[in-house]
């Protein structure tokens, strides 16, 4: 396998590169691969906790968090996505875990709330994630908001 590092960085301590690396996967797999068409840059990645897995100088897997009050009461957890090259390396339940730790670590709560998309419920449920029972079409895509108390 080959050697995976892992990236926490605000906004402003992403390089020009790393921005670069994070809005181009987020496109290929929200935009290209998800015939998803959206706004990408949507005025949030500057007031995130961006987490990414590198590999052979790619990004591999990547979420964004938020403290409180940003986009939910909650924390929350969002654009998580793994490379399509790099599915094989299961990296996501990963990439969930150390969000979790991030949101303990920087914001002091195990409180968050999320976008699911519908697809990845189980997922989801698997890091005790509850499904609100809202359920609504984001960009043409089922969608679920989940809450981890």
């Amino acid at each position: 396998m080959n050697n995976v590092t892992w990236k926490i960085k605000n906004f402003e301590d992403l390089s020009i590169k790393e921005l670069y690396k994070i809005l181009k996967v987020r496109q290929e797999v929200f935009i290209v691969e998800q015939t998803c068409y959206y706004l990408d840059a949507d005025g949030y990645d500057d007031k995130a906790l961006h987490i990414w897995a590198e590999t052979n100088g790619e990004i591999a897997a990547y979420c964004r968090i938020f403290s409180q009050g940003i986009k939910y009461p909650e924390t929350s957890i969002g654009r998580v996505l793994t490379n399509t090259k790099y599915r094989n390396l299961k990296l996501g339940k990963t990439l969930i875990n150390i969000a979790l730790q991030a949101i303990g670590t920087h914001f002091k709560t195990s409180e968050c709330r999320i976008s699911a998309q519908d697809y990845l419920l189980e997922f989801y449920k698997s890091f005790s994630f509850e499904d609100t029972g809202k359920k609504y079409l984001e960009d043409d895509m089922p969608h679920t908001e989940m809450v981890r108390k």
